[in-house]
């Protein structure tokens, strides 16, 4: 059911997740292409900010419960960005023949993700992320408490 909770917080992890993956592809080689990175990474933000962020926030939880469950949802929107991108270059190179076994192509992803993973590690990108996140869960109770 719609809520002003869940609105909210799709909005807000939406934000958190385009400038998350700002900062992630400013950090990236120049060589490097980003694609529809920000795009996907926002649609990722408001789906799970709808649904894990927003079903979350209600009137029975409290402020830092909520800013941790932003947190929560952060990191949720990082993992599944990783593992749709890994996944799509696994395709791609799936159809390029370098697989020779689905097990190979089934343990690429997992390689490509801790490939994909070391730029998260830089300092704007965890501010952003975790700074993003506690708002977003703050503005998520806000909203629940505000308007219920």
């Amino acid at each position: 059911m719609p809520t002003a909770a869940k609105l909210v917080s799709a909005i807000a992890f939406a934000i958190v997740a385009y400038v998350s993956a700002h900062f992630y592809a400013l950090g990236l080689p120049s060589t490097a292409s980003t694609g529809a990175l920000r795009e996907v990474s926002a649609v990722v933000g408001v789906l799970c900010g709808w649904f894990v962020m927003g079903g979350f926030a209600n009137r029975k939880r409290g402020l830092i419960e909520c800013a941790g469950a932003g947190i929560r949802t952060s990191v949720l929107i990082v993992l599944s960005v990783i593992v749709i991108f890994a996944c799509l270059d696994m395709i791609d190179r799936a159809l390029k023949g370098r697989y020779k076994t689905p097990l190979d192509a089934f343990l690429g992803v997992f390689e490509q993700a801790l490939a994909l993973a070391p730029p998260l590690a830089r300092p704007d990108v965890l501010i952003a992320l975790l700074l993003g996140g506690v708002i977003g869960g703050a503005l998520a109770h806000w909203a629940g408490q505000r308007w219920p």
